[in-house]
């Protein structure tokens, strides 16, 4: 008889994240400069290698060992501090000291380079950097987007104080950032906050509670509050920065009140606040604070929508791996019909969202550089990422662990947790619905539809003089901007707005995916047919009419091809020349 072989369950450990991806090198060739890019791929290489390997260990235990809030010391005295575990300490250390990534985008020297980094490298290596680790992302991205609200609006006084430890790499002088916005009574509804800001002997005070407050122990946040007199709703608030120490090194007056047992997200610390009469500076106009809040919030959209689409990335390329190299009755899972169209389904969405959100760090470039129609794109693409994106994720995420099977649910492995934090990109920052309704909002208000609808037939015309003509594409854009015109202007359609953002952002998503394929083309890169055969994809089952009880069509043999693609050292190395 023939000697029986144990098959162990498969595992990735060790897996390069970036060399696992076989679109994305090319991705980053495509939308950045040729010099730009030349770096972004020995960093993301770097970055790559870390997550399949001393990230993951990292991530793994820092869930497991969740931080602990102190309120007094042994002999009673005050002592309040957040103890974090040590592997959660190196985590930052990679992602706040040794990448740089909360301050490449505000200033020169990250990398050595002599100016600062466009957004898209920022957001390709965060976009790794969550496939091992979720948690950390969010006090990066608040980091980040802080410094630049505070750049933009604060005074020359506070930028002065605080824009260098905002941005350093010295873990031992860098200086986090948060966000206190959310209150019992104020979560989506913003201008319910009840938070009083009162002028005492020339300084203003904050007095009220935060009821979610992610970093809570961070050196600086950025706080909305009303000023004693304000206006109701949203335009009586100010935007104030909060600093957790006074420069003259006492304790601001507010305290952390106890840290929220999460769902996910456990590596990271969140909790409630009650601040109680703590010094705070104006940042801005008084009455603007909602106003300039909303940079920094569309900022942690975006964030939050390419964290969506890192997690959809780990989930397929775990599902991939699985399925590689595990057999069932006789087959490698991959050649199981069944799997093959759920994979293939999985791929087609997790590329939707990487489309979205590199290309929208492209419009973002643009808007920072002054293109006023570029900031009203951006306007709407934020909240669709928002929406869609990490809507997507956690059904990807559940998907992924359901390839893996039984041990997909156990917490040794990261489907579980992937999953649980998969779930929270559709909670901050706004809800499902709030946020399809902000879409809806930039459509009626702000034209940003319209804007959107421009560039669209712009990057159309732009894919058609390389690929000759493209049937389907504008028609399926247009028929979706026109469903959301008609319900944004419609106070009584308000109940298919989610039906029309989704209608928009599918469209968006199959355009953006086809000027890539001809930008690609246009390079000569190999995986070019890929990106258009992942667009049409995305018309025939997510923009198309179909009788759910016809009888079965062709298969999307061209999507199905690309699951037999293994990538290999190559895929690195012919990016790179």
């Amino acid at each position: 008889m023939p000697k029986e072989i144990h098959q162990n369950i498969p595992d990735s450990s060790g897996m390069n994240a970036f060399r696992a991806d076989p679109a994305m090198a090319d991705l980053l060739r495509i939308y950045l400069s040729p010099e730009m890019a030349t770096l972004a791929l020995t960093q993301a290489d770097l970055m790559g290698a870390m997550v399949g390997g001393r990230l993951e260990e990292l991530a793994l235990s820092a869930d497991k060992n969740p931080p602990v809030l102190h309120i007094r010391a042994r002999n009673g005295a005050p002592d309040e501090r957040i103890v974090k575990h040590p592997d959660y300490e190196q985590l930052e250390q990679v992602a706040f000291g040794d990448f740089g990534l909360a301050a490449m985008s505000h200033r020169a020297g990250v990398f050595g380079e002599d100016s600062k980094l466009p957004p898209l490298m920022k957001y390709a290596l965060v976009y790794l950097f969550v496939q091992a680790e979720f948690g950390l992302c969010c006090p990066l991205s608040m980091t980040d987007s802080l410094t630049r609200t505070l750049l933009r609006f604060g005074s020359d006084e506070l930028i002065s104080r605080y824009a260098e430890p905002l941005t350093s790499q010295d873990m031992d002088q860098l200086f986090q950032g948060a966000m206190f916005m959310t209150e019992q009574v104020a979560g989506s509804d913003v201008g319910a906050i009840d938070t009083v800001a009162r002028q005492v002997d020339g300084e203003w005070r904050l007095y009220g509670d935060k009821w979610f407050c992610s970093n809570p122990d961070a050196a600086l946040a950025m706080v909305l509050a009303r000023p004693e007199g304000g206006a109701a709703g949203t335009r009586g608030l100010s935007l104030f920065l909060l600093p957790r120490e006074l420069p003259d090194g006492r304790r601001n007056a507010y305290r952390i009140l106890r840290l929220k047992d999460k769902l996910g997200t456990r590596s990271m610390a969140s909790g409630e606040i009650a601040l109680e009469g703590a010094t705070a500076y104006l940042v801005g106009d008084p009455g603007q604070g909602f106003r300039q809040m909303t940079d920094m919030i569309n900022m942690s959209r975006l964030a939050n929508g390419v964290r969506s689409a890192g997690l959809m990335r780990r989930s397929i390329s775990e599902a991939l791996f699985i399925a590689r190299n595990r057999t069932a009755f006789g087959k490698r899972l991959i050649e199981l019909p069944l799997m093959r169209r759920q994979l293939a389904k999985m791929l087609v969405t997790a590329e939707q969202g990487r489309a979205m959100v590199f290309h929208t760090a492209r419009v973002l470039e643009a808007s920072d550089k002054g293109d006023a129609a570029m900031a009203r794109v951006l306007r709407i693409l934020t909240p669709l990422i928002k929406f869609r994106t990490c809507r997507d994720a956690r059904k990807l995420a559940g998907d992924a662990m359901e390839v893996r099977g039984g041990c997909g649910y156990i917490e040794e492995w990261s489907d579980a947790r992937v999953l649980r934090d998969a779930h929270l990109g559709s909670i901050w920052e706004g809800t499902s619905n709030i946020v399809a309704l902000d879409v809806a909002r930039a459509a009626r208000r702000e034209d940003a539809l319209t804007a959107l609808a421009t560039y669209i037939d712009d990057l159309i015309c732009e894919t058609e003089a390389i690929l000759g003509p493209l049937p389907g594409f504008g028609e399926a854009f247009h028929r979706a901007a026109d469903l959301l015109h008609s319900v944004a202007d419609d106070p009584s359609r308000e109940i298919e707005t989610r039906r029309a953002a989704s209608a928009v952002y599918n469209a968006t998503s199959a355009c953006i995916m086809a000027w890539e394929s001809a930008r690609l083309t246009s390079l000569g890169a190999a995986g070019a047919p890929d990106r258009l055969h992942l667009a049409q994809a995305v018309l025939r089952h997510k923009l198309s009419a179909r009788d759910p009880l016809a009888a079965p069509e062709g298969e999307d043999d061209a999507v199905l091809d690309m699951l037999d693609a293994e990538p290999g050292e190559d895929v690195f190395d012919q990016s790179v020349q």
